[in-house]
């Protein structure tokens, strides 16, 4: 039988449709920079890593203790928070873990050692893990009719943009601007106030309904029709952001490692690398089966890690920095079809709490064999733990290509099709 693709409704011709459907977009838009500059607070760390370890004399496992401590926070509150926005509301929930966050942003500009630095990453990742899947379901209640696949690739590539923005803006400080462990932090405080007034001033876009203590249990709420594709994706997801959280907490150091006389600054420049290259294959993928865009972002894990072992055995910053790019293809591919499989048909009630569900399992992902790779360092050196993470993610992701190769019973590349 012919299929038959339903005509996209054609826009309102009614004297106040071009006001709500600017009103819309500025909306998208706020939205969108909200979820982007979040990661980008969560990125900006990551050049500075070499420089407190060296004001401090922190070691590798504090630094990954750092780094861990706003992922399990973040993960604590997608647990708790994650489907708040669905019975309050997102504009409250957005307001005040935005506010949170520049309040978070102070602390780490003022902060004066390893114990500052965790208690300000505990509050932003509090806030973050609020704020994120209250930002990301308000892209999905803006849906376009003419552009339906609009917020799946916003919820992909605003991160990974964001990610990239903030490491390469620390790292430019690093080595150019005044004060860098205080300049990056004072711009991000204003630039979240800033949001969270501008969120005051848009539309309310989910209808809250009763439930509010009872959504705080820690829980993961997966939708029926998620529940066949998440399993599907969920090693590629683990394989990409475990090999995303060892370069952004211990990436400087091996670029260190690998050569002794390089800059902080390029040190944190790796990891902008993998966040830039992730960015673009987002943005180059949007028209790409997801099924098949997770199976080729985890086939760019074995080459990934391959090369960053050349790195290790004389290849040097190049293949060091080859390796994170695949490892940014790999991230940004799996990501992308990952999403646009799980989001596909939501019903609004399930919006946030599937957001949550995912993100927990990315930053479970990025933490514990973050925090596991920290401790190695201690006891075996930084060379031979980059071997171990890098054999282990590549294992993960030829898992996962198994898993992908078996057809689910329903799949999103047959319910969302391809993005506009």
């Amino acid at each position: 039988m012919p299929t038959v693709t339903p005509r996209a409704p054609a826009r309102s011709s009614h004297p106040g449709a071009g006001a709500r459907a600017a009103h819309r977009t500025a909306s998208f838009v706020l939205h969108a920079s909200i979820l982007a500059a979040l990661l980008a607070a969560s990125s900006a760390p990551t050049p500075l890593y070499p420089r407190y370890q060296e004001h401090w004399d922190l070691s590798a496992l504090t630094v990954t203790v750092v780094f861990s401590a706003y992922s399990l926070t973040l993960l604590l509150a997608l647990l708790t928070t994650g489907g708040l926005s669905d019975h309050l509301g997102r504009r409250p929930v957005l307001v005040g873990a935005l506010l949170l966050e520049a309040a978070s942003m102070v602390l780490l500009a003022s902060a004066d050692g390893a114990g500052a630095l965790v208690t300000a990453r505990i509050l932003q990742g509090a806030a973050t893990g609020a704020a994120t899947s209250a930002a990301g379901a308000a892209l999905l209640d803006l849906q376009d009719p003419l552009r339906p696949g609009r917020p799946a690739l916003t919820n992909s590539i605003a991160p990974v943009a964001g990610m990239a923005t903030g490491v390469l803006a620390s790292a430019l400080l690093v080595r150019f601007g005044p004060a860098p462990t205080v300049t990056v932090y004072v711009l991000l405080a204003v630039l979240f106030t800033a949001q969270a007034i501008a969120v005051t001033c848009t539309a309310e876009t989910a209808r809250p309904h009763a439930g509010v203590l009872r959504s705080l249990r820690p829980h993961l709420a997966v939708p029926p029709s998620v529940r066949s594709a998440l399993p599907a994706v969920g090693t590629a997801v683990v394989a990409v952001w475990a090999l995303g959280g060892f370069y952004s907490s211990l990436g400087p150091a091996l670029v260190h490692l690998v050569a002794p006389g390089a800059s902080q600054a390029a040190g944190g420049m790796v990891f902008f690398v993998l966040t830039a290259a992730a960015t673009l294959t987002v943005w180059t993928l949007r028209c790409t089966a997801p099924r098949a865009a997770a199976a080729g972002g985890s086939a760019a894990v074995i080459p990934s890690a391959a090369l960053s072992l050349l790195g290790l055995h004389g290849a040097g910053l190049l293949a060091v920095h080859g390796g994170a790019a695949l490892a940014g293809v790999a991230f940004g591919a799996v990501s992308q079809g990952a999403l646009r499989m799980t989001l596909t048909s939501l019903d609004e009630r399930d919006r946030a709490a599937t957001l949550a569900a995912y993100h927990v399992l990315g930053y479970l992902s990025m933490s514990l064999p973050a925090i596991a790779a920290g401790a190695a360092t201690q006891h075996y050196g930084l060379g031979t733990t980059a071997h171990a993470c890098t054999i282990a993610a590549a294992l993960l992701a030829v898992a996962a290509l198994a898993a992908l190769a078996v057809p689910g019973r329903r799949t999103a590349d047959s319910a969302h099709g391809n993005l506009p």
